[in-house]
């Protein structure tokens, strides 16, 4: 009978064995045939948004290496994290991916209480696509012309300072609390619904300063309403090479991009992940993506998944203790 037991226990390990060698090899191999369906793309921001220039500007290209359509899908709402839900609650197969930003990424679990997917835990970064500095607007009859010069005012001012951002808990929020925190200064925060409305208020005076990304405070530039000071990348912009940056200024390694990216849902097959890392590191090679970039003032991203990942976990641990400080919450 124990002859008869260890037998049977045998031919199940035999089994279980080689089923999971034929699984082993049937993994890379449904990643090899991927994809054999046109592959669904949300984006957490309406049609027209910098995120969807970004991912119909890579469509055509991913289209004819992958031989399927790249089929749009835009679901704007809650500072990104209800197009991000659903890539994270959908299937693990690399028929459903996401272009997600570091609002709904870095910044939002930081300020709910509760969210109804983890980013590090629900979803794979896949690739780093672009990334934006903010500029440091000052009204155009500010009296400071440099960055220290503006620092020194607004020091002077005690707490009479107040700066417009362009959302409560934005890119354009956060790097002027990075900067208040990074440089010693006061002041009271102005939120507005987008930057056409906060670029405003500055050029009128009403508040008198405000970080956001460039094209948007382009206009108000050229007419002389507004004057920029510095801006928040590490380097300096190809588009503006005579504007310092603020590490330049005095605060070396100061850094505060607004950026974005592509993810899957955890548990996508790590091939699939590296294809598709591949076919877009290749894509934004393109000489029309690059020019369809620099139209928008984007700096172009690229690199591997895994140099995705630290990036992106030291940008949650950075903003993580600026929002904690700051003490923004958005529920």
């Amino acid at each position: 009978m124990s002859h008869f037991i260890s037998r049977r226990h045998f031919s199940k390990v035999a089994a279980s064995l080689s089923f999971g060698a034929l699984s082993a090899l049937a993994l890379p191999a449904v990643a090899q045939s991927w994809p054999d369906k046109p592959v669904r793309m949300i984006v957490p921001a309406p049609a027209g948004s910098s995120l969807d220039v970004i991912v119909r500007s890579l469509g055509e290209t991913l289209k004819t290496r992958w031989g399927q359509p790249l089929i749009v899908e835009n679901k704007p709402g809650a500072g990104g994290t209800i197009g991000m839900d659903a890539v994270a609650k959908a299937a693990p197969d690399g028929y459903t991916l996401g272009i997600g930003f570091n609002g709904p990424i870095a910044f939002a679990p930081f300020m709910f209480k509760k969210m109804a997917y983890d980013p590090a835990k629900d979803l794979l970064p896949i690739i780093l696509t672009t990334s934006q500095p903010n500029v440091l607007a000052v009204p155009a009859n500010h009296p400071a012309s440099t960055l220290p010069e503006f620092l020194a005012w607004a020091k002077s001012q005690g707490n009479k300072v107040s700066y417009a951002s362009v959302g409560l808990g934005s890119s354009s929020h956060l790097s002027m609390e990075l900067l208040k925190t990074t440089a010693g200064f006061e002041a009271t925060h102005v939120p507005f619904n987008g930057s056409p409305p906060a670029a405003l208020s500055v050029a009128q005076g009403e508040t008198q300063a405000l970080l956001a990304v460039e094209p948007a405070l382009l206009a108000l530039v050229q007419a002389g309403r507004l004057k920029l000071l510095a801006v928040t990348s590490p380097q300096r912009l190809a588009a503006r090479p005579e504007l310092p940056t603020v590490a330049e200024a005095g605060f070396p390694g100061f850094d505060a991009l607004a950026w974005n990216g592509l993810f899957a849902p955890a548990g996508t097959h790590p091939e699939i992940v590296k294809r598709i890392n591949a076919d877009v590191n290749a894509a934004m090679a393109e000489p029309a993506f690059r020019q369809a970039m620099a139209k928008q003032g984007l700096i172009i991203g690229g690199g591997s998944a895994a140099k995705f990942k630290t990036f992106m976990d030291g940008e949650s641990r950075k903003w993580g203790a600026i929002i904690t400080k700051a003490g923004i919450k958005l529920d």
